[in-house]
């Protein structure tokens, strides 16, 4: 009875900015132990969401909802939580066991964190099976069998309350499309990795020059499936960029300008042995479109000079990374090329194997794979020693001129599978 009341308040409260006045439902949303319907402002009676909720054994409710201007919230409420309003969580979210995601969630509720979806994250919820969330050390499982359909009929909600008003609600169920061109009001998703398909939809990643003419480092799976490839620098219009090569295996690719283009700067890479220990700098693009807009600067050590079962291909850093980061330069202290950041540890499978959730373990393609492939692609990089030790904002301050923001228009299809 309790979670029944505890859905209820979360239903009318919920909202992108936790409404704390809402009235309703209209209307209906129901599809298997989803219930919901819209949701006015009960202070101006005016339309605020479309939401749906159901309990969970694990004594968690989570409620999914679409507010009136598209925007896509996930809350999770339960009546043993206990927040101080306004406090904000990371909730790390695993679909099918395969793609994460970090949500940032904030208690405008006592008992309920409430989160922004972005577009990319709605898709893999609205498609999976499985959702695994992890904050702290708990871990909880939901079930996704019916959030496809729920999807729809909250987005058609939004659609129908819009252009007919709360007066004339009804069964949102009834003609549910699928939800992509409400949710993509959104703006683009960060971190997403497109391919084929039949729709349109972005994502980005990071890359770094690394010759006068405009050679552009990033990861495969970067670029893998995308239909346009654009590049821009801090501040800078972004270039239509080609593909010269690629490198499946090693998870790596070769970009290039369009148009002819001379880069005044560009990387160097380490002409020296590296040792476990020795301090590194990661530079990349972290959600982007939901944190800065500019790039991000993490620092840490090389934990290991090989990656997952002894892959002597990688270096195992604790810089800390996230979607978007991929095909980004790692640095040394002195700001030469030791790596390219390429993922980070798939936590939660992780978890499932040993029991524990696995902390700050990332990886990089060390410089000899990369040296390897630009090599057979005939690329006039240039190699340096280390001269003397930079400070990181030194580093960032250089890295600025030659670090760029990869955009990729690709397709829905290949976003399910990755």
């Amino acid at each position: 009875m309790w979670l029944r009341l505890l859905a209820a308040a979360a239903l009318l409260q919920l909202g992108f900015v936790g409404l704390a006045h809402a009235a309703g439902p209209f209307g209906s949303v129901n599809v298997g132990n989803w219930v919901g319907g819209a949701f006015s402002n009960d202070q101006t009676g005016a339309f605020s969401h479309c939401a749906a909720t159901t309990p969970y054994a694990n004594g968690v409710n989570l409620v999914v909802s679409q507010n009136a201007t598209g925007i896509w919230s996930l809350a999770f409420a339960s009546p043993s939580y206990h927040f101080n309003k306004g406090e904000n969580a990371a909730i790390d979210v695993t679909f099918d066991g395969q793609e994460q995601a970090r949500l940032y969630a904030t208690a405008y509720q006592t008992n309920m964190l409430t989160a922004v979806m972005p577009v990319n994250v709605v898709r893999k919820f609205q498609k999976a099976s499985l959702m695994v969330a992890t904050a702290g050390r708990a871990v909880l499982n939901f079930d996704l069998t019916s959030t496809g359909p729920v999807i729809a009929a909250l987005a058609n909600c939004v659609t129908r309350v819009k252009a007919d008003g709360l007066s004339k609600a009804g069964d949102f169920t009834r003609g549910a499309a699928k939800p992509a061109a409400t949710a993509d009001k959104q703006g683009s998703p960060p971190a997403s990795k497109p391919g084929r398909g039949a729709k349109d939809s972005s994502g980005f990643g990071t890359g770094f020059v690394v010759s006068a003419s405009g050679h552009i480092v990033t990861n495969y799976h970067v670029i893998d499936g995308c239909s346009e490839l654009k590049g821009n620098l801090t501040g800078e219009a972004a270039m239509v960029l080609r593909v010269v090569s690629s490198d499946a295996n090693n998870d790596l690719a070769l970009l290039q300008p369009s148009t002819t283009a001379t880069f005044k700067d560009f990387a160097r890479i380490r002409d020296r042995s590296f040792h476990s220990g020795d301090s590194v700098v990661a530079i990349g693009f972290p959600y982007h479109g939901l944190l800065t807009s500019d790039f991000t600067v993490t620092t840490g050590i090389v934990s290991s000079l090989s990656g997952m079962r002894n892959d002597t291909r990688f270096l195992q850093i604790s810089a800390p990374v996230q979607p978007g980061n991929s095909g980004g330069p790692l640095f040394d202290t002195s700001g030469q090329i030791v790596g390219v950041v390429t993922g980070k540890i798939p936590g939660l499978r992780i978890a499932a194997i040993t029991g524990d959730i696995p902390e700050n373990i990332n990886f990089a393609i060390k410089t000899g794979a990369l040296r390897d492939f630009l090599d057979n692609s005939v690329v006039p990089y240039q190699t340096a020693e280390p001269k003397g030790e930079l400070k990181t904002p030194e580093i960032a301050g250089n890295a600025r001129a030659y670090t760029m923001l990869i955009s990729c228009k690709g397709t829905d299809q290949a976003d399910a599978k990755k």
